[in-house]
């Protein structure tokens, strides 16, 4: 019985086996990372970027055209989220950067400011969603639509850090990468959607599996390089409980400024629920996917520490939030039909 109980409540409290691997590849990277480092065409660090182009030609193939401009209508709702998303969460982590980053913990302020930098990640605000009881169309059109918008928006925001950090930035570059790598397959999945859009959902669980695996592989290649310049000597346990910490009080800053702009603007629930969960999650496949194209080689392991603190975080503060809020509604829902 314990041995089937102990999953499930991780589960619920959303620790998954993906959190648990993301620790092991980064112990891995630690103790072996000859492998992360090869250059050629089918090393680990290329099969990861082939396996990126993959997971968003997947990802636009799940979209169709109804959906997209089903979501247009809800304008409210979208400026909220994103505006949140890329405005506000930078705007934030920029405002405290003279209380929290000193010359010893600059590389890791920087990786924070990437993080209120990226996009909304897409499944776990769906799912988060639709545990509460929120308006599940709107929160699959904003999710999708912000994963877009970032490709565009995150380089533009790091371009302001970057340029006086490394000295050079190319940003038109970093788009153009960025767009062959994200935007194309996005816009041939969604181009195909009619005739093979039955795959994604058909394999829907085989291709979450393949996500999480191709981020995996991103993440032992940028440890392995950093581990290997020596990119994290500076870094104590003290600065990494520091920046969870952080990352929690980022979190739960942003949850409650959006509850307030909610009640401002007279939101029903299931609209507060969507703008709540889109608009504080951040995006890992997105930060993945971008640290290699963003940052020089050295530093991008310690560019990801932040986003993947963050993720984790999210997963489980949400997961028990959403939980909450749906047994809420449960026991008001009781209590009307008594």
């Amino acid at each position: 019985m314990a041995k089937t109980s102990l999953p499930n409540l991780l589960a619920r409290v959303g620790l998954d086996w993906f959190i648990l691997a993301l620790l092991a590849m980064i112990g891995l990277a630690k103790l072996w990372p000859g492998p992360g480092i090869q250059e050629g065409l089918f090393t680990i660090s290329s099969l990861a970027t082939y396996g990126v182009s993959l997971i968003f030609f997947f990802y636009g193939l799940k979209l169709n055209f109804g959906q997209l401009q089903e979501g247009l209508r809800n304008y409210k709702l979208h400026l909220v989220i994103h505006l949140t998303t890329f405005i506000v969460f930078p705007a934030i982590v920029l405002a405290a950067r003279s209380l929290f980053s000193t010359p010893e913990t600059e590389l890791l302020w920087l990786g924070i400011f990437y993080v209120a930098a990226l996009p909304s990640t897409v499944s776990s605000s769906v799912v988060t969603v639709s545990i509460a009881g929120g308006n599940i169309p709107a929160a699959i059109f904003n999710a999708s639509i912000s994963s877009l918008i970032g490709v565009f928006i995150t380089p533009v925001w790091m371009s302001f850090l970057l340029t006086s950090t490394t000295g050079h930035y190319d940003l038109a570059g970093v788009i153009g990468k960025l767009t062959l790598q994200v935007i194309l397959p996005v816009i041939l999945g969604l181009l195909l959607n009619q005739r093979l859009g039955w795959l994604a959902a058909r394999y829907k669980s085989a291709l979450r599996y393949f996500d999480q695996f191709t981020i995996l592989l991103i993440v032992y290649t940028a440890f392995c390089e950093s581990f290997s310049r020596h990119a994290f000597e500076k870094i104590s346990v003290d600065d990494l409980l520091w920046l969870a910490g952080l990352m929690l009080g980022l979190f739960f800053l942003v949850f409650g400024l959006i509850t307030l702009i909610c009640r401002f603007l007279n939101f029903n629930r299931e609209d507060r629920i969507t703008a709540l969960f889109c608009g504080s999650k951040k995006s890992l496949v997105q930060g993945s996917v971008m640290a290699n194209v963003l940052f020089p080689i050295s530093i991008a392991g310690v560019a990801l520490l932040p986003i993947m603190i963050y993720h984790a975080l999210q997963l489980i503060v949400a997961s028990i939030i959403a939980q909450a809020m749906a047994q809420r509604q449960r026991e008001i829902s009781e209590v009307i039909r008594e």
